[in-house]
């Protein structure tokens, strides 16, 4: 995002890496200063809740834990990283009082709007290093705008696995507590897969596997997925479509309303996002703003795929390369490498955050849309201990 800058100046001074490749390689990431914090978070039972067809909520939620610390952190660069139903980054320490505040109002919201149970941690980067793990990051620029932290070290997955385990949590925010959403929405349609099927893909290394070890799996799967037709990215060359209502209308009525009725936001929103899709429909211009450029800027955007503590993509693929991915990771599997889960499906999704239109640095979260990274995560839960 635009930024000012942490005060600290670690994260403004990290090169920005515009070849994913070289993700691969441990000398790209930079330990993070030890007097930093992570924050994440994740939604409690969101296999339930994609059960009951709420993943576009889910995703929303997830996308709200970065959107409150985007709102809170006035104007600053920070790492984070998107999950599907939750989110990890890390912040200075004078961002730490405030990035705790809107993670739990994150939490409040999220019960009180959509019901869902939404785990949160703040965790020093002291404490995890004393319990053996790193924190190490990149910056992955998609575009002359917009970068992603990448994440390597173990130490994201750790703080998780305590998250879940009931350490770190946050106290909870005051009922009625709402967190800054602004800009937060999910107007666009779903994309149907052009080649196949939309996979979801999900890489952990094995716990004390060698760096080179994944590294060299992790190049593997990336050179497969070279093969694919724009590297599998799955936003179509046109751009993303609208139709109106937009499927993410009640969402982000949810997330936008700041107290008011329900009913009279969700008008709002009806009325705000006709004007849209009629100058997306029509490409005609408004103002400066070119629906065009704007739809090719958010396929440039698009996060589709990162490192988190392992491998995360999804990608549009033909069954060639499906077939090809799954043999590779079935093999490191039964090395003792990795786990994996690989989730098919036949739409991706988008949630986002715009600050605004007129500027280019938008972010735009990809996911599959039938439950996604959630249950390629899910599927290495209930794998058996290789």
């Amino acid at each position: 995002m635009a930024a000012r800058g942490d005060i600290s100046g670690f994260y403004d001074s990290l090169p920005r890496l515009s070849d994913f490749d070289a993700l691969t390689r441990a000398d790209s990431y930079t330990p993070l200063p030890q007097d930093w914090v992570i924050g994440a978070a994740d939604i409690e039972g969101s296999t339930q809740a994609i059960a009951r067809g709420q993943y576009k909520t889910v995703n929303m939620v997830g996308a709200a834990v970065i959107s409150a610390q985007i709102n809170g952190a006035d104007g600053r660069d920070f790492p984070f990283v998107f999950g599907g139903d939750g989110a990890a980054f890390a912040v200075p320490p004078e961002m730490a009082e405030a990035s705790a505040q809107a993670l739990a109002a994150v939490q409040r919201w999220a019960a009180e709007e959509f019901g869902l149970v939404l785990r949160t941690a703040q965790v020093p980067v002291a404490e995890v290093r004393a319990a053996g793990r790193e924190v190490a990051v990149a910056r992955y620029q998609v575009s002359e705008d917009v970068d992603y932290g990448m994440f390597s070290g173990g130490g994201i997955t750790w703080v998780e696995a305590q998250m879940k385990a009931g350490a770190y949590a946050l106290p909870p925010a005051p009922p009625g507590t709402q967190p800054d959403l602004t800009g937060l929405s999910c107007r666009w349609a779903n994309v149907q897969a052009e080649h196949g099927v939309i996979l979801s893909l999900v890489i952990e290394p094995v716990v004390d596997v060698t760096s080179a070890d994944f590294t060299r799996l992790a190049e593997r799967v990336i050179d497969i997925a070279h093969a694919l037709d724009r590297e599998g990215h799955p936003v179509p060359r046109s751009g993303m479509k609208t139709r109106w209502p937009p499927p993410g209308l009640d969402n982000e009525a949810h997330a936008t309303r700041k107290g008011r009725a329900l009913a009279w936001r969700r008008l709002q929103l009806l009325f705000n996002t006709f004007i849209a899709w009629f100058f997306f429909a029509t490409g005609l211009p408004l103002g400066q703003f070119r629906p065009e450029a704007y739809r090719q800027q958010v396929t440039r955007n698009a996060d589709y795929r990162k490192f988190d503590d392992g491998l995360k993509m999804t990608l549009d693929s033909d069954a060639a390369t499906e077939a090809r991915l799954r043999a590779e990771l079935d093999a490191a599997q039964q090395a003792g490498i990795i786990r994996y889960g690989l989730y098919r499906q036949d739409e991706a999704m988008m949630t986002c955050i715009v600050p605004s239109v007129m500027q280019g640095n938008h972010v735009h979260f990809i996911d599959g849309a039938a439950g996604g990274y959630a249950q390629a995560a899910a599927q290495i839960k209930a794998a058996p201990a290789t």
